[in-house]
């Protein structure tokens, strides 16, 4: 068979033969939340955040202020509207979340957002480095990896969502310097696997950086694995690889919890 007749079987065997993501929007968001912690992305407390879209217009779902990622489960999250209010009218979301919205706003695709400071990434920003495609692992991000050159500050205003929205433009990752990542998934799936994938490619950079040159994959072979390794069901099956793991860790993760113990009696 042909080069492009084998692409064409894979993609056709792909739709026919895996299973679809059958977690709800709430329990993606958990397991997204525990992979992450589980990779390293919330190591310094409660500083990161990620959203996804709500059900209805202008509604979004993200983590109750003042929980962990690696303790969050479905009931951790709470519904604001686009002015960053819970709907319930007793919950607080993490202010810093501010910033989605107006990325919400402007990239209408968008349907899910993480925001981490893992160590890889964040060493990259210090020193003023994107993400080099230079491995088959770091090709989701070629053409398609934005860098924000400086920090434009706390991100708890509209200064800051402006500015982070802008920088984003038409691609699905963000490195802001001296702060951290930002994933802009299509899917809650995408975004997490995006930012899983990015902190694995930083960390892996600066190592052989270390040790040499670090020599780019030829762009024609970087866009066709990129093609690849972002479609939806490839990005679904990492998720749900990385979701298998949280769970064998903590069966019950996707239970209801105690109530928090900062939340306001009812």
């Amino acid at each position: 068979m042909t080069p492009t007749a084998l692409r064409e079987n894979v993609d056709r065997e792909m739709r026919e033969k895996l299973q679809p993501m059958r977690y709800s929007k709430k329990e993606q968001l958990a397991l997204a939340c525990r992979m992450l912690a589980a990779e390293g992305h919330w190591a310094n407390g409660l500083a990161g955040q990620i959203t996804a879209r709500g059900d209805e217009p202008d509604t979004y779902l993200t983590l109750r202020f003042g929980l962990g990622a690696d303790e969050a489960t479905p009931e951790s999250f709470i519904v604001t509207d686009g002015e960053l209010r819970a709907l319930d009218g007793v919950s607080m979301p993490n202010p810093a979340t501010r910033f989605h919205l107006w990325v919400y706003k402007h990239h209408p695709k968008v349907e899910s957002i993480v925001h981490t400071h893992p160590e890889g990434v964040s060493a990259l920003s210090m020193i003023g480095r994107t993400i080099e495609i230079s491995h088959m692992d770091a090709t989701p991000f070629f053409e398609n990896c934005a860098h924000l050159p400086e920090w434009p500050g706390l991100p708890i205003t509209d200064d800051e969502g402006r500015i982070i929205s802008q920088a984003l433009g038409d691609k699905r990752a963000l490195l802001l310097a001296h702060h951290g990542l930002l994933t802009a998934g299509h899917t809650i799936a995408e975004s997490a696997v995006l930012a899983l994938w990015m902190e694995q490619a930083a960390q892996v950079q600066l190592k052989a950086a270390a040790v040499g040159t670090i020599r780019p994959v030829p762009p024609e072979l970087a866009r066709e694995s990129r093609d690849f390794l972002l479609k939806p069901s490839i990005t679904d099956l990492t998720f749900q690889y990385f979701a298998r793991r949280v769970l064998r860790a903590d069966p019950t993760c996707l239970q209801a919890s105690p109530s928090h113990p900062t939340e306001n009696s009812r």
